[in-house]
């Protein structure tokens, strides 16, 4: 199975190749400050192999000291891009980062006791198809 996807500003484009085999939403502190959001919605295939179509040299990876925290992204946009981790045996892709539908489900929901304390609210917050009028 080959995906492809890509950071926000398109100089980062890459094709994975491999099939998905979690699809986990992590609530802990470090995806938290990592993404901006409630969670990190992060697939994760094994075996699997990252094609860089072009821009890999633009890829940064950071490693958060004394944890198991990494996360890569585009130096010139941030969007985060996959994480080839174990020596090449596991690849993280960073759901939005896909440029095409994923029909993994959510296998899911970890660390939830760090969950921000705003995120049991979203289910009832009103929805827009785009800017609120």
């Amino acid at each position: 199975m080959k995906t492809q996807g890509s950071c926000l500003c398109q100089d980062v484009r890459f094709e994975l190749e491999g099939e998905f085999t979690n699809f986990f939403f992590c609530h802990c502190h470090y995806c938290q400050k990592g993404t901006g959001s409630a969670h990190a919605s992060n697939l994760f295939a094994s075996p699997a192999t990252v094609n860089w179509l072009s821009g890999q040299a633009q890829v940064s990876t950071f490693n958060l000291p004394e944890t198991r925290h990494v996360r890569s992204f585009c130096s010139r946009c941030g969007s985060p891009v996959p994480t080839v981790m174990k020596e090449g045996r596991l690849v993280l892709v960073p759901a939005g980062c896909l440029d095409e539908p994923v029909n993994t489900q959510p296998t899911a929901h970890l660390f939830t006791l760090s969950q921000a304390h705003w995120e049991a609210a979203l289910p009832s917050a009103p929805r827009f198809d785009g800017y609120p009028e």
